[in-house]
């Protein structure tokens, strides 16, 4: 079994951590090719084909350049982040921010992390036997740094949106 596959089977309230199971139905910039794992609003949090295990974000309201950003190298690693940050939201953000933002985003998010969003996050490090990232701001810049979208498949809308050609 999968990390993600027991991830799964804890039948747990996964939005606490930003992962809601259900999601919007489609967004211009969700990859033909993906498989989602959560949703943080129309935020989409996925494995996309073409990348293996890698764990991705899709963001139609990215403050980046880009839409969709690889944020772990399997979902291994995406928990070990959200054990270090509280949930997938600060980890999601690193793609725009400096060490300095990230570190205040994560001060914000502690002071009003709830106690059902703690108790979470100690059942997923023991039932899941992962600990938190030493290192998440670094970890993600690095990924990626150097990554290589060219196995993303959008939608014809994409490319509408966004008035450039495939």
């Amino acid at each position: 079994m999968t990390v993600y596959e027991k991830f799964l089977s804890l039948e747990i309230d996964s939005s606490f951590i930003s992962l809601e199971r259900e999601g919007y139905a489609g967004c211009f910039c969700y990859p033909v090719n993906a498989k989602a794992i959560g949703f943080e609003g129309c935020i989409m949090y996925c494995f996309i084909g073409g990348y293996g295990e890698t764990v991705f974000s899709c963001n139609p309201e990215s403050c980046s350049d880009t839409n969709v950003y690889p944020l772990a190298k399997n979902f291994s690693d995406f928990i070990s982040l959200i054990l270090a940050c509280g949930s997938a939201n600060p980890v999601e953000q690193i793609v725009w921010m400096n060490k300095q933002q990230f570190e205040q985003h994560l001060q914000d998010e502690r002071e009003i992390r709830t106690a059902e969003q703690t108790e979470l996050l100690s059942l997923l490090e023991k039932e899941l036997h992962i600990t938190a990232m030493k290192n998440p701001f670094e970890y993600v810049k690095e990924l990626q740094s150097d990554f290589d979208d060219s196995n993303i498949q959008y939608s014809d809308e994409y490319y509408d949106v966004l008035g450039t050609k495939r």
